[in-house]
């Protein structure tokens, strides 16, 4: 009797994302100091974020007005009552010794961001908790990227005391993808509120990524390991790519998984062992004895419901909906608060949304991406695109000429039509004197008008190209196929 082999284990990812974000205000969360980046080491400090003696901490009013709107964004639960707790470890970084955060009583539990992914699919992801925190310092290491192979290490306490909202995800990510998609709409949404600018390079937005692996169809949860250093979006799900296969070769070698925390290695694309993963206890959370609980009014948080704007979602579904645009234009247009508030200026000055959406995705962008400029910087209004896209649509110039004029309205502004005329650029929609041209054009082109009538029908796009050099491009397009066509036929 032949005894079949057993059937090869498949595996799943069970993944979740702790993601800080630094909120976008001018002072830091319990002191004056300013926020701004790029400062020289140590200048953006004082005595109550390096924790001195006798200082004591008083809550920045914007911060919690950010942290809560962010959370009604998310469409978390805020609660209540919350309060901070101190979260004790020893580390060159942290002045104090210990970082003032929140434990068991958070701001915000209990919400969901809906991401779509490259196959067409939406999916929901629970966001678990939403709470308030500061930052650290940064260490500077010599010689190295990290403490290890770094001849000494210099501390910037420029960071210290920056405030933090740490969103903790469900853990409902199954791929890199899902990870990556996730946390670029948590930045776009953060980024539309205006509570967050999102700049992974400067630190602005972290993510730290936790990965299991289970075989498919089990409920029980592998064990867990933390992967750092992802700076940018590719980088996570590369990560996680990575980490996946790392962890199933293991279990499929007999190898314990040990739970840890990780380091992204840019340079190799692959995980290297940091540390053993800490847990909640080692860091002794206790409450924080010099700041008052938090509570948050019902008041307070329809002010601030109502002060949010129209976020990506909802943007992108009314565009749809209201514009007929497809999913990928939706997504492009609303990808960027500037962006869509542009195109929705173009459109209420009259252009079509499809045409504001084309004109937006294609010459404008690629002047924009080769420029690196953003829609407030370029000179071109958005009256002056509706106005440019309604000259061709009334037939008084082609797309061509269009095209043409384009890069002096981006770099200079002013009237499209105004352009037009100054450079003698109008359409020739005079059909008697078409049609005197494409019969210059026939008479100049004798051998090629017998090969057309011939059968070398192809020719037909010469004959255009003909046409077009003879008018400098100002035929109309349509009017001139027509004629082109009835005189090489007839």
């Amino acid at each position: 009797m032949t005894v079949a082999a057993p059937a090869k284990v498949q595996y799943e990812a069970v993944i979740g994302l702790e993601v800080h974000c630094q909120l976008s205000t001018r002072s830091k969360i319990f002191s004056s100091s300013a926020t701004a980046f790029g400062a020289p080491p140590n200048t953006q400090i004082d005595p109550v974020c390096m924790g001195l003696p006798g200082t004591l901490p008083v809550l920045n009013e914007k911060v919690l007005e950010y942290a809560v709107k962010a959370a009604l964004a998310l469409n978390c639960t805020i609660a209540p009552y919350s309060k901070f707790d101190r979260k004790q470890y020893f580390y060159p970084d942290l002045p104090k010794n210990y970082q003032i955060s929140q434990y068991d009583l958070p701001l915000a539990t209990h919400g969901w961001v809906e991401i779509q992914l490259s196959d067409g699919r939406t999916k929901r992801i629970g966001i678990t908790r939403l709470h308030i925190e500061e930052d650290a310092g940064k260490l500077v290491h010599a010689g190295s990227d990290r403490l290890a192979g770094s001849s000494y290490s210099l501390v910037d306490f420029n960071r210290a005391g920056v405030p933090l909202i740490e969103i903790v995800s469900e853990p409902d990510i199954r791929s890199g993808e899902e990870a990556a998609e996730y946390v670029q709409e948590l930045r776009r949404i953060l980024r539309y509120a205006g509570l967050c600018d999102g700049n992974l390079q400067e630190g602005s937005l972290r993510c730290d990524v936790n990965i299991s692996v289970r075989p498919l169809g089990s409920q029980t949860f592998g064990t867990k390991v933390e992967i750092k250093n992802l700076n940018s979006f590719n980088a996570i799900q590369r990560a996680i790519e990575y980490e996946f296969s790392r962890q199933v070769k293991a279990l499929e070698a007999g190898e314990p998984i040990v739970q840890e925390t990780r380091l992204w290695e840019e340079n190799s694309q692959r995980t290297i062992s940091m540390r053993r993963k800490e847990g909640s206890s080692d860091y002794r959370y206790f409450p924080e004895p010099d700041l008052p609980p938090i509570r948050i009014t019902e008041a307070q948080k329809a002010r601030w419901q109502a002060e949010l704007p129209e976020l990506p979602a909802l943007k992108r579904r009314r565009y749809q909906e209201v514009y007929g645009l497809s999913v990928y234009d939706s997504r492009y247009l609303t990808d960027e608060r500037t962006t869509a508030e542009y195109f929705e200026a173009v459109v209420a000055a009259g252009a079509s949304p499809k045409a504001a959406a084309n004109w937006m995705m294609s010459d404008i962008a690629s002047y924009l991406n080769t420029h690196k400029l953003d829609y407030p910087d370029i000179a071109l209004k958005p009256e002056t695109l509706a106005e440019l896209i309604g000259l061709i649509e009334q037939g008084v110039i082609s797309s061509k000429i269009a095209k043409e004029i384009l890069p002096e309205l981006l770099e200079k502004g002013g009237s499209a039509r105004a352009l037009v005329e100054a450079k003698g650029l109008t359409q020739i929609s005079d059909s008697r004197l078409l049609e005197q041209l494409v019969a210059e054009v026939l008479a100049e082109n004798p051998e090629q008008l017998q090969q057309y009538r011939g059968g070398k029908t192809k020719l037909f796009g010469y004959f255009v190209g003909q046409l077009m050099k003879k008018t400098q491009g100002r035929a109309d397009p349509k009017l001139a196929n027509e004629l082109l066509k009835r005189h090489l036929d007839g």
